[in-house]
Protein backbone atom coordinates (compact mmCIF):
# COMPACT_ATOMS: atom_id res chain seq x y z
CA UNK A 1 0.00 0.00 0.00
CA UNK A 2 1.59 3.33 -1.05
CA UNK A 3 1.39 5.79 1.71
CA UNK A 4 0.16 9.32 1.13
CA UNK A 5 2.26 12.37 -0.45
CA UNK A 6 1.54 15.67 0.59
CA UNK A 7 1.69 17.88 -2.92
CA UNK A 8 3.85 21.10 -2.81
CA UNK A 9 1.38 24.32 -2.62
CA UNK A 10 3.17 26.24 -5.34
CA UNK A 11 1.85 23.29 -7.47
CA UNK A 12 -1.72 23.71 -6.43
CA UNK A 13 -1.75 27.28 -6.34
CA UNK A 14 -0.26 27.07 -9.94
CA UNK A 15 -2.88 24.78 -11.44
CA UNK A 16 -5.36 26.00 -9.62
CA UNK A 17 -5.40 28.62 -12.55
CA UNK A 18 -5.34 26.10 -15.34
CA UNK A 19 -7.93 24.30 -16.86
CA UNK A 20 -8.92 20.69 -17.25
CA UNK A 21 -9.39 21.84 -21.21
CA UNK A 22 -6.15 23.04 -21.15
CA UNK A 23 -4.69 19.98 -19.13
CA UNK A 24 -5.88 17.61 -21.28
CA UNK A 25 -3.87 19.53 -24.62
CA UNK A 26 -0.77 20.20 -22.90
CA UNK A 27 -0.66 16.37 -21.57
CA UNK A 28 -1.26 15.26 -25.39
CA UNK A 29 1.87 17.36 -26.28
CA UNK A 30 3.26 14.71 -23.97
CA UNK A 31 2.22 12.26 -25.80
CA UNK A 32 -0.45 11.24 -23.21
CA UNK A 33 -3.81 10.86 -24.88
CA UNK A 34 -5.80 8.92 -22.55
CA UNK A 35 -6.00 11.10 -19.12
CA UNK A 36 -9.13 12.66 -18.80
CA UNK A 37 -11.68 9.91 -16.59
CA UNK A 38 -15.09 8.79 -18.72
CA UNK A 39 -17.98 9.72 -15.87
CA UNK A 40 -17.02 12.15 -13.73
CA UNK A 41 -19.19 14.73 -13.81
CA UNK A 42 -19.68 17.52 -11.38
CA UNK A 43 -22.49 16.40 -8.89
CA UNK A 44 -23.21 20.20 -8.82
CA UNK A 45 -23.30 22.98 -10.33
CA UNK A 46 -20.37 25.41 -9.93
CA UNK A 47 -18.50 23.28 -8.15
CA UNK A 48 -14.63 24.91 -7.86
CA UNK A 49 -11.92 23.98 -9.38
CA UNK A 50 -9.61 21.85 -7.25
CA UNK A 51 -5.97 19.82 -7.30
CA UNK A 52 -4.91 16.97 -5.38
CA UNK A 53 -3.03 13.63 -5.06
CA UNK A 54 -5.36 10.97 -5.96
CA UNK A 55 -5.87 8.49 -3.01
CA UNK A 56 -7.17 5.35 -5.04
CA UNK A 57 -9.89 3.18 -3.94
CA UNK A 58 -10.84 -0.11 -6.16
CA UNK A 59 -13.82 -2.55 -6.72
CA UNK A 60 -14.30 -5.59 -8.30
CA UNK A 61 -17.41 -7.13 -9.29
CA UNK A 62 -19.41 -8.54 -6.57
CA UNK A 63 -19.26 -11.54 -5.58
CA UNK A 64 -22.05 -12.90 -3.35
CA UNK A 65 -19.94 -14.35 -0.86
CA UNK A 66 -17.79 -11.49 -0.81
CA UNK A 67 -20.07 -8.51 -1.36
CA UNK A 68 -22.77 -8.70 1.84
CA UNK A 69 -23.68 -5.58 4.28
CA UNK A 70 -21.69 -7.63 6.78
CA UNK A 71 -18.09 -7.28 4.90
CA UNK A 72 -18.58 -3.31 5.68
CA UNK A 73 -17.13 -3.94 9.08
CA UNK A 74 -14.15 -5.99 7.40
CA UNK A 75 -10.50 -4.42 7.61
CA UNK A 76 -10.73 -3.83 4.07
CA UNK A 77 -13.62 -1.54 3.76
CA UNK A 78 -14.27 1.68 2.79
CA UNK A 79 -14.75 2.92 6.30
CA UNK A 80 -11.37 1.86 7.01
CA UNK A 81 -10.05 3.62 3.79
CA UNK A 82 -11.79 6.68 4.54
CA UNK A 83 -9.58 6.56 7.78
CA UNK A 84 -6.54 6.85 5.84
CA UNK A 85 -6.88 9.20 3.45
CA UNK A 86 -5.10 12.74 4.08
CA UNK A 87 -5.82 16.28 4.38
CA UNK A 88 -6.41 17.63 0.88
CA UNK A 89 -6.24 14.77 -1.19
CA UNK A 90 -8.85 13.59 -3.81
CA UNK A 91 -10.33 10.03 -3.57
CA UNK A 92 -10.36 8.65 -6.68
CA UNK A 93 -12.74 5.44 -7.03
CA UNK A 94 -12.84 2.72 -9.34
CA UNK A 95 -16.04 1.42 -9.34
CA UNK A 96 -16.23 -0.46 -13.25
CA UNK A 97 -18.74 2.42 -14.34
CA UNK A 98 -21.44 0.57 -12.38
CA UNK A 99 -24.68 2.79 -12.43
CA UNK A 100 -26.59 1.03 -10.05
CA UNK A 101 -25.39 0.50 -7.05
CA UNK A 102 -24.05 4.05 -4.68
CA UNK A 103 -20.73 3.66 -3.88
CA UNK A 104 -20.71 5.68 -1.09
CA UNK A 105 -23.43 7.58 0.74
CA UNK A 106 -23.63 10.73 2.87
CA UNK A 107 -22.42 9.30 6.17
CA UNK A 108 -18.90 7.91 4.40
CA UNK A 109 -18.65 11.77 2.54
CA UNK A 110 -19.49 13.43 6.02
CA UNK A 111 -16.61 11.20 7.37
CA UNK A 112 -14.61 12.34 4.50
CA UNK A 113 -15.43 16.09 5.10
CA UNK A 114 -14.05 15.79 8.69
CA UNK A 115 -10.98 14.38 7.53
CA UNK A 116 -10.75 17.10 4.99
CA UNK A 117 -10.47 15.19 1.89
CA UNK A 118 -10.64 17.99 -1.31
CA UNK A 119 -12.91 15.57 -3.51
CA UNK A 120 -14.37 12.57 -4.61
CA UNK A 121 -13.91 11.46 -8.21
CA UNK A 122 -15.70 7.89 -9.79
CA UNK A 123 -16.69 6.75 -12.77
CA UNK A 124 -19.50 4.94 -10.15
CA UNK A 125 -22.25 6.37 -8.51
CA UNK A 126 -23.00 7.82 -5.54
CA UNK A 127 -26.58 7.03 -3.13
CA UNK A 128 -28.11 9.47 -0.86
CA UNK A 129 -27.62 12.14 -2.91
CA UNK A 130 -29.29 14.76 -1.14
CA UNK A 131 -27.59 14.09 1.93
CA UNK A 132 -24.23 14.05 -0.04
CA UNK A 133 -24.81 17.49 -1.16
CA UNK A 134 -25.54 18.49 2.22
CA UNK A 135 -22.18 17.39 3.47
CA UNK A 136 -20.39 20.07 0.91
CA UNK A 137 -17.87 17.47 -0.13
CA UNK A 138 -17.91 18.32 -3.77
CA UNK A 139 -18.13 15.22 -5.96
CA UNK A 140 -17.26 14.16 -9.47
CA UNK A 141 -19.03 11.03 -10.48
CA UNK A 142 -21.56 9.40 -13.31
CA UNK A 143 -24.95 9.78 -11.34
CA UNK A 144 -26.66 8.60 -8.37
CA UNK A 145 -28.55 5.43 -7.65
CA UNK A 146 -30.08 4.01 -4.50
CA UNK A 147 -29.08 0.58 -3.90
CA UNK A 148 -25.44 0.54 -2.21
CA UNK A 149 -22.38 -0.60 -3.08
CA UNK A 150 -22.48 -4.30 -2.41
CA UNK A 151 -25.72 -4.81 -4.63
CA UNK A 152 -22.79 -4.77 -7.68
CA UNK A 153 -19.81 -4.26 -6.55
CA UNK A 154 -16.87 -5.76 -4.01
CA UNK A 155 -14.30 -3.58 -2.54
CA UNK A 156 -10.78 -4.99 -2.56
CA UNK A 157 -8.53 -2.29 -1.13
CA UNK A 158 -6.86 1.24 -2.04
CA UNK A 159 -3.52 2.91 -2.64
CA UNK A 160 -3.04 0.64 -5.21
CA UNK A 161 -3.43 0.99 -8.90
CA UNK A 162 -6.80 1.31 -10.48
CA UNK A 163 -8.84 1.81 -13.69
CA UNK A 164 -10.93 4.59 -13.22
CA UNK A 165 -13.13 5.79 -15.90
CA UNK A 166 -10.74 3.83 -18.43
CA UNK A 167 -7.85 5.89 -16.98
CA UNK A 168 -4.74 3.88 -15.21
CA UNK A 169 -4.74 6.30 -11.89
CA UNK A 170 -1.56 5.21 -9.67
CA UNK A 171 -1.03 6.51 -6.41
CA UNK A 172 -0.14 10.23 -5.52
CA UNK A 173 -0.92 10.92 -9.77
CA UNK A 174 -2.13 14.82 -9.12
CA UNK A 175 -5.74 15.10 -10.06
CA UNK A 176 -7.45 18.24 -11.20
CA UNK A 177 -11.42 18.97 -11.34
CA UNK A 178 -13.25 21.60 -12.89
CA UNK A 179 -16.99 21.40 -14.43
CA UNK A 180 -14.93 19.74 -17.66
CA UNK A 181 -14.28 17.03 -15.45
CA UNK A 182 -11.68 14.95 -14.11
CA UNK A 183 -7.72 15.02 -15.40
CA UNK A 184 -5.30 13.06 -14.56
CA UNK A 185 -1.28 14.43 -14.00
CA UNK A 186 1.08 11.62 -13.89
CA UNK A 187 3.81 12.26 -11.02
CA UNK A 188 6.77 11.74 -13.29
CA UNK A 189 5.99 14.72 -15.43
CA UNK A 190 4.44 16.99 -12.86
CA UNK A 191 6.65 19.15 -13.05
CA UNK A 192 6.97 19.64 -16.61
CA UNK A 193 3.04 19.76 -17.21
CA UNK A 194 2.34 22.66 -14.55
CA UNK A 195 5.20 24.65 -16.37
CA UNK A 196 4.05 24.12 -19.92
CA UNK A 197 0.24 24.39 -18.53
CA UNK A 198 0.67 27.76 -17.06
CA UNK A 199 2.79 29.03 -19.73
CA UNK A 200 -0.16 27.86 -22.45
CA UNK A 201 -3.15 29.12 -20.01
CA UNK A 202 -1.66 32.56 -19.97
CA UNK A 203 -1.23 32.30 -24.23
CA UNK A 204 -4.71 31.28 -24.49
CA UNK A 205 -5.54 34.51 -22.38
CA UNK A 206 -4.02 36.78 -24.63
CA UNK A 207 -5.64 34.93 -28.08
CA UNK A 208 -8.77 35.40 -26.13
CA UNK A 209 -8.09 39.11 -26.15
CA UNK A 210 -7.05 39.50 -29.26
CA UNK A 211 -10.08 37.67 -30.45
CA UNK A 212 -12.54 40.28 -28.65
CA UNK A 213 -11.15 42.90 -30.48
CA UNK A 214 -11.48 41.50 -33.74
CA UNK A 215 -9.05 39.81 -34.67
CA UNK A 216 -9.37 37.11 -36.94
CA UNK A 217 -8.16 33.19 -36.15
CA UNK A 218 -5.64 32.18 -39.25
CA UNK A 219 -2.34 33.10 -37.85
CA UNK A 220 -3.03 33.30 -34.33
CA UNK A 221 -4.89 30.24 -32.84
CA UNK A 222 -2.01 28.63 -33.19
CA UNK A 223 0.10 31.81 -33.59
CA UNK A 224 2.37 32.42 -36.52
CA UNK A 225 6.06 33.65 -36.19
CA UNK A 226 4.77 37.67 -36.15
CA UNK A 227 1.91 36.52 -33.09
CA UNK A 228 4.38 34.42 -31.64
CA UNK A 229 6.74 37.56 -31.53
CA UNK A 230 3.67 39.98 -30.62
CA UNK A 231 3.06 37.74 -27.63
CA UNK A 232 6.45 37.84 -26.23
CA UNK A 233 6.52 41.24 -26.61
CA UNK A 234 3.58 41.89 -24.50
CA UNK A 235 4.38 39.12 -22.07
CA UNK A 236 7.71 41.12 -21.42
CA UNK A 237 5.82 44.36 -21.14
CA UNK A 238 3.85 42.56 -18.55
CA UNK A 239 6.92 41.62 -16.74
CA UNK A 240 6.80 38.09 -17.31
CA UNK A 241 9.02 37.77 -19.62
CA UNK A 242 12.37 35.12 -18.60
Amino acid sequence: MVPPSPLDPRITQALAGVSTATLTTVLLKHGLRNVWLRGARPLRDGQPRLVGRAFTLRFVPAREDLATPASWGNPTSTRAAIEAMSAGCIAVVGALGTADAGIFGDILCARMVRRGVAALVSDGVVRDVAGVLGTGLPVWCRGTAAPPSVAGLTFVGWQEPIDCGGVAVFPNDVIVVDQDGAVLIPQALLGEVVDAAVEQERLEGWIMSEVERGAALPGLYPPNDENKARYQAWVKAQGGGR
